[in-house]
């Protein structure tokens, strides 16, 4: 049995005896005229299935009695016509082959056999929330429900109760398998090794958007599909904002770069940060707030282990910054009696705003609770092994009174992707060059 099976298999036995989930894919997205966007996959759905095909929707039928549990695929039909045009279609019985699917079924039959898998079925599970894609799946689910209650005088019933699918299938994706974390082992070197070659490449008066390119050229070159997100290529000033994307400025001599990008590959994102001079050597002040961010980062990898409440790693972070925050002068010894005083009226927030850190996998800022939902009062739940999360503190300082001036437009972000391991972690992302030695050593070289 194949793993999009056997995920398949977890969330049947998840659902109530009898029940029906629902899960489509993503649509296509035009772009303009009549070109679309890259096609992207719904992440949930690729997760349960693997397949990679628009015009898709995937039903389960949970067992009940003597009644197999199902699983069904429906996709587009076989078209020699369109497939001159946009590529291979698997069409349904190639798919249920392929995939591992007990029937597969055109997509055009979706309203005839989902009123009649329906029929008496005692709950419907499918995704629930905002946006237009899912108000037109409710649109459809309520006539397909309208066409089983139209058989009442024959006895069959609609399904009395409805729940959201994706929390289900969430707290299932926020553990990776091996599979998934050798996909995302691979991702993350890629994308380190793409850091390390848009440092050797970087000299001042370079543009942002040509350090860009040399990031996606190593991506694509190494087989990754397409970036996990949009690049952040930020040079000096424009460091200090957090999700800069513009990346058309040009570096000058002095310079620090931020860049924050990762690729996707085969479904799976990385998400990487590295921040370094343009030059190919630090100067003192920004030195120093380098070395700041790297003992933070230091911090909050060490609380990364089994039984560590996911919001140890940043306050592990938060109380490194702090101390070098009031040690550099950054904030005024005379006005914040103590770390834990600063930390309480969260004046760090002025010079880093932003969490820690955040799950990572089919997406970028992936799915699963943060939080025991199920405890008292929510406390930050606890790492388990197949975990994965970014680590990525940072210090951005804006021209300000009191704050020194040797420091101001210094934007500087160190992120990686950290694996929790039965033992404590692994760090996915040791590709991309960290330290002040191993950065300035690398952009020496020719």
């Amino acid at each position: 049995m194949n793993a999009y099976a056997l995920r398949r298999k977890r969330l049947l036995a998840l659902m109530e005896p009898g029940g029906v989930a629902v899960l489509p894919t993503a649509p296509e997205v035009a772009r303009n005229s009549d070109s679309d966007y890259l096609y992207r996959h719904d992440s949930h759905f690729y997760y349960l299935t693997g397949f990679t095909e628009p015009e898709a929707l995937l039903v389960l039928v949970a067992a009940r009695g003597d009644d197999p549990a199902q699983a069904i695929l429906f996709c587009r039909e076989k078209n020699a016509e369109r497939e001159i045009w946009d590529g291979y279609r698997h069409g349904p019985e190639a798919a249920r082959a392929a995939f591992g699917f007990d029937s597969a079924h055109p997509v055009a039959a979706l309203d005839t056999e989902m009123a009649r898998l329906l029929a008496n079925a005692p709950a419907l599970y499918a995704p629930q929330g905002g946006g237009a894609r899912l108000a037109q799946l409710d649109s459809r689910i309520q006539g397909w429900l309208d066409a089983v209650r139209g058989q009442s005088r024959s006895g069959v019933t609609a399904p009395e109760t409805r729940h959201n699918v994706l929390p289900l299938i969430d707290e299932m994706r926020l553990i990776k398998d091996e599979g998934e974390q050798a996909t995302m082992l691979r991702a993350a070197t890629i994308s380190g090794q793409a850091h390390a070659r848009a440092m050797r490449a970087s000299r001042p008066g370079m543009h942002e958007y040509e350090i860009e390119a040399e990031l996606l050229y190593e991506f694509r070159r190494n087989g990754a599909q397409a970036p996990a997100y949009n690049s952040i290529v930020a040079s000096g000033a424009n460091a200090c904002v957090l999700h800069y994307n513009a990346n058309n400025a040009q570096t000058r001599d002095g310079d620090l770069v931020l860049i924050d990008a990762g690729c996707e590959l085969d479904g799976y994102a990385s998400d990487i940060t590295r921040t370094y001079p343009v030059n190919g050597r630090f100067s003192a002040p920004q030195r120093e707030l380098y070395e700041l961010v790297l003992a933070a980062q230091a911090a909050a990898l060490q609380a990364i282990r089994p039984g560590q409440p996911y919001q140890s790693v940043h306050d592990a972070a938060v109380r490194v910054l702090v101390q070098g925050m009031l040690d550099l002068g950054l904030l005024d010894k005379n006005k914040h009696a103590s770390v834990d005083d600063v930390i309480a009226n969260k004046s760090y927030t002025q010079f880093y705003m932003h969490g820690t850190g955040h799950w990572l996998g089919m997406d970028v800022h992936d799915v699963g609770l943060y939080r025991d939902v199920q405890a008292a009062g929510k406390p930050s739940r606890p790492l388990e092994p197949g975990m994965v999360l970014t680590v990525e503190p940072g210090i951005y300082v804006r021209p300000a009174e009191g704050v020194p001036e040797q420091y101001w437009n210094i934007g500087i972000r160190i992120e990686d992707d950290v694996l929790v391991t039965a033992t404590g972690h692994t760090i996915l992302s040791a590709a991309a060059p960290k330290t002040v030695a191993e950065i300035e050593h690398l952009m020496r070289q020719p």
